[in-house]
């Protein structure tokens, strides 16, 4: 028998260690929604090729541009790229080795084109310069090269840059092409009655991110207005833009001249910019310093006297603010979970949801907490049934509760009426194959839902508005505001190369504006970053000020970009917007106004604390996560320090 034994090991073969291994093809270039088959080939140290190796595939960096499966299969779910992991290990061990691909994915064929403006009416002499956005099936921008006709050139000439200049009288066809797509624009030009050409005010005075209209009059030779005399403006010095409607703003203190030009008549105005002039200084109210796990989320009670810091960890906090230069932990509710990223409660304050991500059950979902006690939040109940892959962010609104599903990236609706017996009324996504798709956030007002999608930008959604006949339960699109994410962080790409994180991260809406923040990072942290969230370097991003006068056409207007640091949660109380500017501490804006343009740039920043703390997780380093405010008073949780309490002093006036 042993000697049977012996000759059977004696046959089986000794693993050979991998040394390398490789991917093919290491780099690839496909469409949106297309499919690529990956191959790992391992080799030992003598260069021969292993055939019996394990392979494990990977997304590194997580589920962001697209997945791939264990057989190598990679689709691509949006514009970006997939960077994709082959982990290749001896089937009898040994150390395992790896190997990279990227796969560059592209946006499908040219399939619309937007023209902006779109005159139908033009006067001989007239000029008028065309924008063009060309777009795939999926609204990914595409960069083509618009070629641009016109049937009856001497009615109506086109440049090959897209100008547009009034011959004669008569009727044009002028047609913007790109790949396979076409638009056409009809277009009738008249003789040019315009006498004498006006700009309105002639003369203004305002500081720095203010808005000015002007309007451009155009008569003929007895004084009545001529309609359609679209003007082609003009401003200098160059700290100043002006826009197709007239609307003007300025980045920098001066004076400044506005001309409005149209078929070879010009009129001209002053405008005076003085400087904006709002900083206010800040008071640390209090402070609760969290040893020993990151802070995330933090939510105010409706009472105002209690609050409530989720962890990357296994609790909330409660805290009792009564006196908020005393903040004191008063009770914890711990679950299993690696992560609660968010905590709410209802708009009543009687009960409450906490999120929860990374359960050793693999049970995750949300846990419904009473606040009958809001000293001493208890768990009630919770639901796991259909989000067991987490959930990372939820919104409470009249009794329901509009949670991100981790595992599929959708959206679904959870009514908790009865918090005994939470039930799902309502799941809705964005189309497409699944892959890469990622919802972050949600904000619900009157009856609108604003969902973050990541790739997909901004979803609005009515959830019993009315405006689509939507309900909780049946939740009907409004409208989607999709941008360019890969060409306005190139800079980033170019520090961590391709991979990096990017997508639409939270959004709030206040009055006419939606706010919307991207999540940035690049694909290998920088050294010099200092401590960050989970290792992933520093952060950076973009707030976009969406004007949803036309909620069915949202519309950038303005932005926002801190220079040490991203966009994480914001926080919009009247005309003052509250931000979590990660490395860079608590930012207060002015957003008073109409607005337009680098909200930077115009020295809109009322106050900045920085959230560093000497005592902190990781010393005099902030994470600030966002804010909340009320009554004078914001809450702001940081990562690595805890919870901060500020206020805004009035600013300080000098008396002679």
């Amino acid at each position: 028998m042993l000697l049977a034994l012996a000759i059977i090991l004696q046959q089986v073969p000794t693993p050979v260690p991998v040394a390398s291994v490789t991917i093919t093809p290491a780099e690839a270039a496909v469409t949106v929604g297309d499919t690529i088959r990956l191959t790992a080939h391992a080799f030992d140290s003598a260069g021969r090729e292993l055939s019996e190796v394990r392979i494990r595939w990977f997304q590194a960096g997580g589920q962001f541009e697209g997945t791939v499966d264990s057989a190598g299969l990679a689709t691509a779910g949006a514009v970006g790229a997939l960077r994709v992991t082959a982990l290749a290990s001896s089937r009898g061990g040994g150390r395992a080795k790896t190997a990279f691909a990227v796969i560059t994915i592209v946006p499908g064929p040219a399939a619309a084109i937007a023209l902006q403006p779109a005159p139908s009416r033009l006067y001989v002499g007239q000029a008028v310069a065309m924008g063009a956005t060309v777009t795939s099936t999926e609204g990914d921008t595409r960069h083509d090269r618009v070629s641009w006709i016109s049937d009856q050139p001497g009615v109506v000439a086109v440049s090959s840059t897209g100008i547009l200049t009034a011959v004669r009288p008569g009727r044009a066809t002028v047609t913007a092409r790109a790949g396979q797509a076409t638009t056409t624009l009809q277009l009738t030009v008249a003789a040019n009655p315009v006498t004498t050409v006006e700009v309105k005010p002639a003369l203004a005075t305002v500081r720095t991110g203010d808005v000015v209209r002007f309007h451009f009059e155009a008569r003929d030779r007895s004084g009545a207005a001529v309609s359609g005399a679209l003007p082609e403006w003009l401003v200098t010095p160059g700290s100043a833009l002006i826009e197709s409607d007239g609307g003007f703003v300025a980045s920098e203190p001066g004076v400044y001249r506005v001309v409005g030009a149209f078929a070879g008549r010009a009129a001209t105005a002053t405008v005076t910019v003085k400087p904006r002039d709002v900083v206010r200084p800040t008071t640390l109210v209090g402070r609760l310093p969290v040893k020993g796990f990151a802070s995330m989320e933090f939510w105010l009670h409706p009472d105002g006297k209690h609050g409530y810091l989720s962890t990357l960890g296994d609790r909330v906090y409660a805290i009792d603010l009564s006196d908020p230069a005393a903040p004191v932990i008063t009770d914890s509710v711990m679950v299993d979970a690696r992560a609660i990223n968010d905590i709410m409660t209802t708009e009543d304050g009687r009960y409450g949801v906490m999120t929860r991500e990374g359960a050793s059950s693999r049970k995750n979902g949300i846990v419904i907490l009473s606040f009958e006690d809001p000293a001493h939040p208890k768990a009630i109940s919770e639901f796991t049934e259909t989000v067991t892959g987490g959930v990372h962010s939820t919104f409470i609104y009249r009794g329901y509760v509009y949670l991100t599903d981790d595992a599929t990236g959708s959206m679904r609706v959870i009514d908790i009426r009865d918090p005994m017996a939470p039930k799902q009324v309502a799941r809705w996504e964005t189309p497409g194959t699944g892959a890469g798709r990622m919802l972050h956030d949600i904000d619900v007002q009157d009856g609108l839902a604003y969902l973050s999608y990541w790739n997909d930008g901004l979803v609005i959604l009515d959830v019993g508005n009315g405006m689509r006949g939507g309900s909780p339960a049946n939740p009907q699109l409004v409208s989607q505001y999709k941008y360019d994410l890969e060409s306005l962080y190139r800079d980033v790409a170019a520090i961590g190369g391709p991979g990096f994180i990017r997508g639409t991260h939270t959004a709030w809406r206040s009055g006419r504006y939606v706010f919307v923040g991207d999540e940035v990072f690049a694909a290998k942290p920088q050294v010099t970053a200092g401590p960050s969230l989970l290792g992933l370097g520093r952060a950076y991003g973009q707030l976009h000020v969406l004007d949803v006068s036309d909620i069915t056409r949202p519309r950038e207007v303005a932005w926002y970009e801190p220079k040490d640091g991203g966009t994480h949660n914001v926080w919009v109380a009247g005309d003052t917007l509250y931000l979590g500017d990660y490395q860079g501490g608590l930012r207060v804006l002015d957003i008073s106004g109409e607005l337009r343009g680098d909200l930077l740039a115009q020295d809109r920043e009322i106050a900045h604390v920085y959230t560093g703390d000497a005592k902190g997780n990781f010393p005099n380093a902030a994470m600030a996560w966002g804010a909340v405010y009320r009554d004078g008073r914001i809450y702001v949780p940081d990562v690595f320090s805890g919870l901060w309490v500020v206020k805004v002093e009035p600013k300080n006036e000098l008396t002679p």
